[in-house]
């Protein structure tokens, strides 16, 4: 994991103002050094002036101290190395004044006036000590070479300071923007990932409700219809010998047509496309889902299966098997019949498959409506049942149930942006309606 531009920043453990202790430490000495600088250049000056040397002194060590509040304050400093230019003072506090000047944040207009400034009492305090120094001593040396001595001399003072510290503050500024850069890129990338992370893990378990659904829908039904089947079998084993033989066939059809289907569902669970185990992170649980859905959508038929999935042409077998198992099924068509995508005829066909399931379960012998109705832009399907008979051969049977089948139902019908609705009927049975985009 790379450092972000946070772990950078220096921690303020200095005293006062500063951020660090060494810089308190090199402020403090440069500021003992412009001190002790200012106040022996004072001693001259008290003489020029007509002053107390010790007054001359203090001036200095009082003017050169100033250094020491240059990061806070770097125009005082700068000011005060400009009044003190005509008293030949400040050497050392007007070049670091200016480096400090020029590195710091200051709007560039204020630094160039006090530049400038500084450029222009060093010309004119230069000019006017050549000439006075000349002059006192009879060297004549031209007009011509007071103005380029000046000049020369506020440049060498002036430029050098104030370039060097407009480098040293653009680097600077570089360096942080860099630094505020990469912390924002390993923010964002880390919200990336955590995003990342959030849709992978929104996907498992998408595919894990979305596999739960397709092995209920494939296992469920058969295994209701063999368990009305034996519950029939043991009902009328020693009245009807010949009937129970034929539901013993029944429920032996079915079992080996679960087996397969479920055993096709364990192969697709177990392995991918490639051979590669699921539990390894190198298969995505999302391809493990959709190859699960796909083979759980296969019906099987004859050891068989067909790689479509189940479709509304597939209806009566359905229904064929519910009314061997002792229901009676009412199926109605209307509209002109119609191939339809895939997934919806898959869809609209475990609706009806888990919709019987469910009268199997929960009202064993009562009469029910199937009702499919082809219409211009959807597809839609009703499966009613009546209220059940007080007393039922089946409903000895006791089917358990999981309460997920409604769900997996709405679930279905709602991705393919259909509607769902279910619940009880006035009469006392139960209705399942869903209405698909087609």
């Amino acid at each position: 994991m790379t450092t972000t531009g946070e772990d950078h920043v220096p921690a303020r453990g200095g005293p006062g103002w500063w951020d660090r202790r060494r810089g308190a430490v090199l402020d403090v000495s440069l500021g003992a050094v412009s001190a002790l600088e200012c106040a022996a250049e004072g001693i001259p000056f008290a003489r020029d002036a007509g002053i107390p040397l010790a007054m001359g002194v203090v001036f200095g060590l009082l003017a050169g101290s100033v250094l020491v509040v240059r990061r806070k304050w770097p125009i005082a400093v700068v000011l005060v190395a400009i009044a003190i230019t005509p008293a030949e003072m400040g050497f050392l506090l007007g070049v670091v004044g200016l480096y400090t000047l020029a590195a710091s944040e200051l709007p560039r207009r204020i630094i160039g006036a006090l530049a400038g400034m500084s450029f222009l009492g060093t010309l004119i305090v230069t000019f006017v000590r050549l000439r006075q120094d000349m002059g006192r001593d009879g060297v004549d040396l031209g007009d011509w070479f007071f103005p380029f001595a000046s000049v020369g001399s506020s440049l060498g003072l002036t430029a050098p300071p104030l370039l060097l510290g407009l480098y040293v503050g653009q680097r600077r500024r570089l360096m942080e923007s860099l630094r505020e850069r990469a912390d924002s890129l390993e923010r964002e990338l880390q919200l990336l990932a955590e995003r990342a992370e959030e849709r992978a893990e929104w996907a498992r378990n998408e595919e894990r409700t979305r596999i739960a659904r397709e092995m209920h829908d494939v296992v469920a039904h058969r295994v209701s219809l063999m368990v009305v089947h034996a519950a029939a079998l043991q009902a009328v084993a020693r009245k009807d010998p010949e009937k129970a033989v034929k539901n013993a066939a029944l429920v032996g059809d079915m079992g080996r047509q679960a087996l397969t289907e479920l055993r096709e569902m364990l192969g697709v669970l177990r392995s991918g496309g490639d051979g590669v185990r699921v539990a390894r992170a190198s298969v995505p649980l999302a391809a493990v889902g959709v190859a699960a859905a796909a083979a759980a959508s296969r019906a099987a038929e004859g050891g068989e299966l067909s790689a479509e999935g189940p479709c509304l042409s597939e209806l009566d077998e359905l229904i064929g098997q519910s009314e061997a198992a002792g229901m009676v099924v009412d199926l109605s068509v209307e509209g002109e019949v119609r191939l339809y995508a895939a997934e919806v005829e898959s869809t609209a066909f475990r609706v009806v498959q888990e919709a019987l399931t469910n009268v199997h379960k929960h009202a064993a012998g009562a009469k029910t409506y199937v009702r499919l109705a082809h219409r211009v832009s959807e597809i839609a399907m009703q499966v009613e049942n009546e209220p059940p008979p007080e007393a039922s051969a089946a409903g000895s049977a006791r089917l358990p149930s999981g309460g997920n089948g409604l769900v997996g139902m709405k679930e279905r019908v709602a991705a393919l942006g259909g509607v769902f609705v279910s619940g009880p009927t006035d009469a006392g049975g139960f209705r399942v309606s869903a209405v698909i985009p087609a």
